[in-house]
């Protein structure tokens, strides 16, 4: 094979991966090159995701939500990277394509703008970490616990086990109540009334000593009972008490009232109910009754 002969069919082969197998205009095909290069770029972008994300949830410096948030974070930087990347590589030149599609993306841009403010408010969480996967939320007398925070939406479970797509502009927008943002406990409390007769302070004490009792109730900071108010029935008190168990706080509530319940009934000790004096017409003297007196 002389020098010509090799020449040709080095140029045969270049030709061959250099050639545009997908032609759609002069400057956007797909070659075989392209191709390769593709492919290489998703295997790098597989891999650039897998190792980025076990490098994160290695950390024992974050916390599962600053985690989540964080691995959500980077892997949109890194697709929407990878997406420039690959548009460049089929040939279209991304800036032209901007300029070119301007007054369209205006108009798309009034007509989506609830989903694009959704988007922006999707980053800010992802960014500020005020809402963390795994937190515990008031919002608008919802509560519910937060399971993903997505670019446009937030899932999250109540209490009645029902999920929920938020918009994350809701979450944004709107007075939040965040139980876990600083601490895995907070306080709760249970309202008592009993009759006028009762002995207050053994009122308290059974109070403290049920509460103290609860398994699920933290010892620090340690439980407390106060005399609220004097009702028009009955002595008011409220114990509160601290509480890891956020989400189902609501069924530890409901054990304490039942074992105060018996503990009150053991201790002799009333819970008395509203009671009213009702006026009827017939009580009311007649003017017979009176011509007659």
């Amino acid at each position: 094979m002389n020098e010509l002969e090799t020449k040709s069919i080095i140029e045969r082969v270049v030709d061959f991966f250099s050639d545009p197998v997908i032609r759609f205009t002069d400057n956007f095909n797909i070659s075989v090159v392209s191709m390769i290069q593709l492919l290489v770029l998703l295997v790098i972008t597989v891999l650039v995701l897998y190792g980025k994300r076990r490098m994160i949830y290695r950390s024992h410096r974050l916390n599962t939500g600053k985690k989540y948030s964080l691995n959500n974070l980077v892997r949109y930087v890194v697709v929407v990277i990878a997406a420039l990347y690959a548009l460049q590589i089929m040939g279209i030149d991304f800036k032209v394509l901007l300029a070119g599609s301007a007054a369209l993306l205006v108009g798309v841009g009034l007509g989506l703008q609830n989903l694009f403010s959704d988007f922006v408010s999707g980053i800010i969480l992802l960014i500020d970490n005020s809402i963390k996967v795994g937190d515990v939320i008031d919002i608008n007398g919802l509560v519910c616990e937060v399971k993903e925070i997505n670019l446009r939406t937030t899932l999250v479970l109540t209490r009645d086990d029902k999920f929920i797509m938020l918009p994350n502009t809701f979450l944004t927008k709107n007075k939040l109540i965040n139980w876990s943002h600083t601490t895995e406990a907070s306080r709760f409390e249970i309202n008592v009334g009993v009759d006028y007769n009762s002995n207050v302070a053994e009122v308290m004490r059974i109070m403290k000593q049920v509460v103290d009792n609860e398994s699920e109730v933290a010892k620090v900071p340690e439980p407390f009972v106060r005399f609220n108010e004097y009702g028009e029935s009955s002595l008011n008190f409220t114990v509160y008490f601290w509480c890891s168990e956020l989400f189902r706080v609501e069924n530890i509530k409901s054990s304490i009232r039942v074992k105060l319940f018996q503990a009150f009934k053991k201790a002799n000790i009333t819970i008395p109910f509203p009671q009213r004096v009702l006026h009827t017409a017939s009580d009311e003297p007649s003017d017979s009754s009176l011509k007659k007196n």
